[in-house]
Order: C-alpha cells, then structure tokens, then sequence
C-alpha cells in the first residue's frame, strides 16, 4: 500500500511539472507587449518590438540585406565599404544610411544618436555589447550559424521573421516565391546545358598573410545547398562545420582532382591566385573548371544574395537566364 501511494505522489508530482511547463510556455507564447508593439521570437526568446518600426539599425550584412529586400531603408548600418564590395543585390542604400562602425564593435554612441525604433544583430557579433543595445532600442538576434541543421533553412526562418518585424510579410513572401522560381528556371536550364547532376566545390578565396587561402564550403552551408537545388552535387565531403566551410590554403588541393571549382573572391585576390606557380597545375585549372563567379556574390547572405549566387554560376558556366524582376512593390519604396 505504501509503494501505490508513493506511486501516486510520484505520477501527481510529473503532471504538476509537466503543467508548470505547459504554463510557462503558455505564458512565454502569450507574452504581453505595451500598445503598439507586437511579440517577435529571436535567439534570445520573445522579444516586444514595435508593430510598425521605421528607424531600423542592421548591425551584420545579411540582415542590411533582408531589410533592404522587404522595401525599408535602415537608418544606420555597419560597414557601408565592405557590404558594398562583398554584396550585389538589385536594391541599394541610399546615399543619407549612416555607418555606425565595424560590426564587431558599432559606435553605441553614433546609434543612439540615431533614436531607432529596432537594431537587428547577429549573435555572433552582440556577446559583449547586447545589454547596451536594448538599452537603446528593441533589439533582434539571430544565429546564422546553428550548431545543427541547415543554414539555408535558418536564412529563410530569420528572412522571414525580419520581414514580419518590419510589419512586410507579404513583401518577403514576394520575395522568397521569387526566388524558389529563380531555382527552378535555372535548374530548367542547366539541365538544357547538360550540366545535371554535375559534382561541384564551392569556395570563398582570399589572401591571408600574403597567402592564398580559400574556405571549401561543407554540406550545411547556405551556398552549397542552394546549389544542390539546382541538381548539382557537392563534391568537397568534410564533415559539415559550424560555419559552414573548412579552411585550406592552396596547398590543400593537392589531393582534389577534375571538379567544376566555383569560387568567390575579390579581383586582387583572384589575380593573386594565378600568379601563385601552384594555381596552373591544380587539374580543375589546367582544365578549364575552375569558375570565378566575381568577388560579390555573397555566400552569407539573405534570398536576393541566393539569387546573385545561382545567377554568377550560370554566367561561369554560359548559361543565359535572367535574373527575375523584383515584383515587390516594397523593391520600388526602398530604392526611393
């Protein structure tokens, strides 16, 4: 009898843990926001932001990309140079878009100044300054690296969520319809050009230490899986990585045969490579498959970055196909 009524204790315990949790998840999902501001979940759980935000501060390229997609114009960004030189997309910042610093470490100061309504940040970048953006303003983090999963999943989920924030929904689906279609064209054409199922190696160059050193994108990567979207086959088989690519400098290709080779790099780094006596005999150059796809076709990036990654790869490959026309009115609104 007292096993059974321990029993009993035990089993009534369990329900009143798993309805605490319940509860707490409930009160998590049901969290209340002052008038005027609606509940967004980002890395750091469920955050108050404002329902219809106008003064935006994007403090990593991908998310000064997203917003940009969706038809807003931040108000202060990071890094104006670099994000130029590294991303093409069909919509641009306006000339008035204040550089608040260096992603890694933004001049607080300059962004307060700026009285944003919402900063959007990357969890990588916000360790050690994040207290002091909410104290400025509402601020989203997101993780564009999972420790697990797919990278082109998480794009689309923090696309998505960025565009709902902004209160442009039904801008970002336009944009994501866009370019799934853009997938499927190129795919179309590719396989008109012959070039299904064809293996692949996606690279990102650069000089280093007077070096030259390339990062070989892995299975999880944004880039490789859209490319494997397209019917192609990722070649390079390292384990998948944190960040999605593993390091090699150009000694590392000695065991790499025949491969299509698409690699991103800027123009100095690129003619840096082929002066290197290594670069000719790699068998991918000697045979005429190593790919420079620019130097800003940006492999981090948000969909209309994928769409300049698919397009970059059918122009190496000289295979015609339009980049789609941005229907979204919000493209017009961010470029007046």
């Amino acid at each position: 009898m007292k096993v059974d009524f321990m029993k009993q204790i035990t089993k009534y315990l369990w329900i009143f843990c798993l309805l605490l949790i319940g509860s707490l998840s409930y009160a998590q999902d049901t969290m209340d926001c002052d008038d005027g501001f609606q509940v967004v979940e980002d890395e750091t759980g469920n955050v108050c932001t404002p329902e219809n935000p106008i003064r935006v501060v994007a403090l990593e390229w991908t998310y000064i990309e997203d917003v940009l997609a969706v038809g807003v114009q931040p108000v202060g960004v990071a890094d104006i140079e670099g994000y130029e030189n590294w991303i093409d997309i069909p919509v641009t910042l306006n000339p008035d878009v204040v550089d608040v610093g260096t992603r890694q470490a933004p001049n607080l100061e300059v962004i307060a100044e700026l009285e944003p309504d919402l900063i959007i940040t990357s969890q990588l970048r916000s360790t050690e300054n994040y207290n002091e953006l909410v104290e400025i303003a509402p601020t989203l983090v997101f993780n564009s690296y999972p420790p697990e999963g797919s990278h082109f999943d998480e794009m689309i989920r923090t696309f998505s969520t960025i565009a709902t924030a902004l209160n442009r929904k039904e801008e970002g689906d336009v944009v994501l319809a866009d370019m799934y279609q853009y997938f499927e064209d190129a795919t179309k054409a590719l396989k008109e050009a012959g070039y299904t199922d064809e293996s692949f190696i996606l690279s990102q160059g650069y000089i280093q230490s007077e070096a030259a050193t390339f990062r070989l994108f892995t299975d999880n990567a944004m880039g490789v899986q859209i490319l494997e979207q397209l019917s192609l086959s990722n070649a390079w088989d390292d384990a998948p990585q944190q960040y999605g690519f593993s390091t090699i400098g150009i000694e590392g290709f000695a065991e790499i045969g025949d491969v299509n080779f698409f690699y991103v790099a800027q123009e100095e780094a690129n003619n840096f490579f082929y002066e290197s006596p290594l670069w000719s005999t790699l068998p991918f150059v000697k045979n005429e498959n190593a790919y420079w796809l620019g130097g800003n076709a940006w492999l981090f990036g948000g969909p209309l970055s994928a769409v300049t990654l698919v397009d970059t790869t059918l122009t190496a490959l000289g295979v015609e196909l339009s980049q789609p026309e941005l229907t979204s009115e919000a493209t017009e609104e961010a470029e007046s």
